[in-house]
């Protein structure tokens, strides 16, 4: 049975090789949009690995939750981060502390998306 909790494989996958997934939150104001986004920790390993051509994975990479608003009126462009508002942050050390945050903070895990398929400016 899935209740929503549990991570999509693909999501899970693209955590443990250290690419950031975005999901879109309800707002504080409707002249306002609102982002989390999960960015995976990135080391000396994966810089090296980088350099060499691929990409390291690795299952147990902690990782930093960011809540941000942003003006619409800023929103495209360069100047996305006038107005913008970290509204919550938290670093995660694994999967289940992920999950813990993710609960508090009423967000799904079947909610995030790779950055491109969402508006996310960053």
């Amino acid at each position: 049975m899935n209740d929503g909790a549990d991570w999509p494989t693909d999501k899970l996958t693209a955590l443990g090789l250290g690419r950031r997934l975005v999901a879109e939150v309800p707002a504080s104001r409707p002249d306002r949009r609102a982002f989390v986004d999960i960015r995976p920790a990135q080391g000396e390993p994966d810089v090296q690995a980088r350099d060499e051509g691929w990409v390291r994975s690795d299952t147990e990479r902690s990782v930093r939750l960011e809540h941000w608003e942003y003006d619409l009126e800023h929103m495209d462009g360069f100047d996305h981060d006038l107005g913008a508002t970290l509204i919550a942050s938290a670093d995660a050390p694994d999967e289940p502390e992920l999950s813990t945050l993710l609960t508090a903070w009423g967000i799904q895990p079947g909610l995030f998306a790779h950055p491109w398929e969402t508006d996310d400016p960053r």
